[in-house]
């Protein structure tokens, strides 16, 4: 029986980008998931056995769309509900967008340097005060934080925001705060639209919802209220506005 090819083995979908030389050193390594990780920088952990290659001048660029393990799924499902609630965010939205995004993956690269599970551009994750891109929880609550912000821009039209997120908001502005003509930002509407029900008009306003938790100030625990979760710890919902 003739082997498969390698990346069929480890279970990698890849789309292959714009070529570009390959100017550092490549490091392979499996993460805590068991994930076969292909990257330019070594892992954070250091006691994560890992393989070297050396640098290949005609090598192009790569983007992972899909993680090995549908676990992937389950494994930031917690952090999608938590912030598309916060921001008032219908949560199968925010699945399907990083599901089109990302397919997932928190290492995903794009050629143009969308970052991440929600492929936020660097100007966009330093407007939004992420400061770790590839941490999937920096990067939801960005990209919900964002999504929300267009929302807000096109009257709750979801078409119009999705299209503000692939193509930016300039662009759906310049064709009359119409879905910009490209073929790219028209595909990822309906590839999200296939995920999820997306309106074109305005819904119904979100509930407010109000959180509870205890932090440790000056070693005393203080009961904190606010209209959006804690970014780290345990919290609780305590009540919600009706609709």
């Amino acid at each position: 029986m003739p082997r498969r090819p390698f990346l069929f083995t480890v279970g990698l979908a890849i789309v292959w980008g714009v070529a570009a030389p390959a100017t550092a050193q490549i490091y392979s390594y499996r993460d805590a998931s068991g994930m076969l990780v292909l990257s330019d920088s070594a892992p954070a952990d250091p006691s994560l056995p890992v393989r070297t290659f050396a640098a290949v001048n005609t090598a192009e660029r790569l983007r992972v769309t899909r993680p090995v393990s549908g676990a992937y799924r389950e494994l930031f499902d917690e952090l999608i509900v938590k912030y598309a609630e916060a921001q008032g965010l219908r949560v199968d939205l925010v699945r399907a967008v990083v599901q089109v995004e990302s397919g997932y993956n928190p290492r995903a690269l794009s050629v143009k340097g969308a970052m991440g599970l929600m492929q936020l551009m660097p100007d966009t994750a330093r407007l939004l005060d992420v400061k770790r891109p590839f941490d999937p929880e920096e990067n939801i609550r960005g990209g919900a934080r964002y999504l929300r912000l267009l929302l807000d821009r096109f009257d709750g039209n979801e078409e119009l925001a999705l299209a503000a997120y692939n193509a930016g908001p300039e662009a759906v502005g310049r064709y009359g705060n119409r879905i910009p003509p490209y073929r790219e930002t028209r595909d990822y509407v309906r590839k999200v639209r296939n995920r999820t029900p997306v309106g074109g008009g305005a819904p119904a306003k979100p509930k407010l919802v109000i959180y509870k938790w205890v932090e440790l100030v000056e070693g005393r625990p203080v009961t904190r209220y606010s209209d959006s979760p804690p970014a780290t710890g345990a919290y609780e919902r305590v009540g919600e506005s009706r609709q």
